[in-house]
């Protein structure tokens, strides 16, 4: 990845919906056009709003990967455009949880998204979520872009 400027919490924080204890990414660490990566410490905290019965789950790692991806398509935004167009995670395919929870892993968590296929209205992602090297949960998802303008564009009212 080309581009190793970080990009703090409190830059995510004011470019995708997420706020207080649901924006779970720390840093942007690299990003291009094909990807990003990005680095969290949010799944050691206890009040993470994603716990269940005081445990972090794996699959909530789709959450921190369809974060990274928004912070994506916010960093490809135009300059001059103020907001990135809204994207909707709709489905998530061939997930591989390598490990049942991610509370009890001690290492920050590195969570990648490449592109695989990008369309006017949707991307295709790969992802991984990694922790010290060691492979926590890999998959794809698919995202679309101005959901509520494909809809009305069907004919259907908002």
């Amino acid at each position: 990845m080309l581009n190793k400027v970080v990009m703090d919490r409190a830059w995510i924080a004011r470019h995708i919906p997420h706020q207080g204890g649901m924006c779970l990414l720390d840093q942007v660490e690299a990003w291009d056009e094909q990807g990003i990566r990005c680095r969290a410490v949010s799944h050691r905290a206890v009040d993470n709003p994603l716990r269940a019965h005081g445990r972090l789950g794996a699959a909530c790692g789709i959450e921190y990967a369809a974060q990274a991806m928004a912070v994506h398509g916010a960093l490809l935004a135009p300059p001059d455009d103020p907001v990135a167009r809204a994207g909707y995670l709709v489905s998530a395919r061939g997930v591989r949880l390598h490990v049942p929870r991610l509370d009890d892993i001690d290492a920050d968590l590195v969570i990648e998204a490449s592109c695989i296929t990008r369309g006017e209205n949707n991307i295709l992602y790969q992802f991984s979520i990694s922790a010290a090297g060691r492979l926590l949960l890999d998959g794809r998802a698919a995202v679309v872009l101005d959901a509520a303008a494909l809809k009305f564009a069907t004919g259907d009212t908002p």
